[in-house]
């Protein structure tokens, strides 16, 4: 399974945020990473195409996805119905192994993956080890019985406090199902999609 493997803080600190999570080296060093540190005078202002391919990559890291995936992705959205942007992001939001993240089965977007490709999550009763498997409303994600006493998803389960409206949890079976299709203003990830909308049309 392809995935980014480098340094997280370094990537952190390039957009100035924690995209992969509650990170200390980050709070400790909110500025672009470099031999010159934060006093380091950099090229003025950034070009257009520098700004919007920024904000591609923010995506990119933020979900988890490599580049390939990235643009088909993209093309996917082009062809649906609504604004672009959004549906990128509903995309991505649709994501097997971002919807487990987002129901607090894993506390981050890479341990869901690992969970996924692990085949400890189940879609509707069965296996599923896709962790770019796309759910539909009504799917009903699963811990597979097995693994309900893992001790990495029990931990994230009882320290997770975050609800959001596109999905339902269960505790007593440890399922989730998505009820609705997120629209942008439920996303809470803090990304510019038309910068990236305008990228991709050049």
């Amino acid at each position: 399974m392809a995935r980014y493997r480098g340094p997280k803080t370094k990537i952190a600190r390039r957009f100035s945020e924690a995209i992969f999570g509650p990170d200390k080296a980050l709070e400790k060093r909110n500025y672009p990473p470099g031999q010159h540190g934060p006093n380091k005078r950099r090229g003025g202002k950034k070009s257009e195409y520098a700004i919007q391919l920024a904000e591609k990559q923010k995506a990119k890291y933020t979900y988890g996805i490599l580049e390939k995936q990235f643009s088909n992705l993209f093309e996917k959205a082009s062809r649906l119905k609504g604004i672009t942007g959004e549906n990128l992001l509903i995309l991505c939001e649709s994501r097997l192994d971002n919807t487990v993240y987002r129901l607090g089965i894993s506390p981050t977007r890479r341990g869901a993956r690992q969970l996924v490709s692990h085949r400890h999550i189940t879609v509707n009763g069965e296996v599923v080890n896709i962790p770019s498997y796309t759910l539909k409303v009504g799917d009903v994600v699963g811990v597979r019985e097995k693994s309900k006493s893992l001790e990495n998803i029990t931990s994230s389960l009882n320290s997770n406090t975050k609800k959001y409206d596109w999905l339902d949890w269960n505790s007593s079976d440890f399922s989730g199902r998505f009820i609705i299709s997120p629209s942008r203003e439920m996303i809470p990830e803090n990304i510019k999609e038309q910068l990236i909308v305008e990228l991709y049309s050049k």
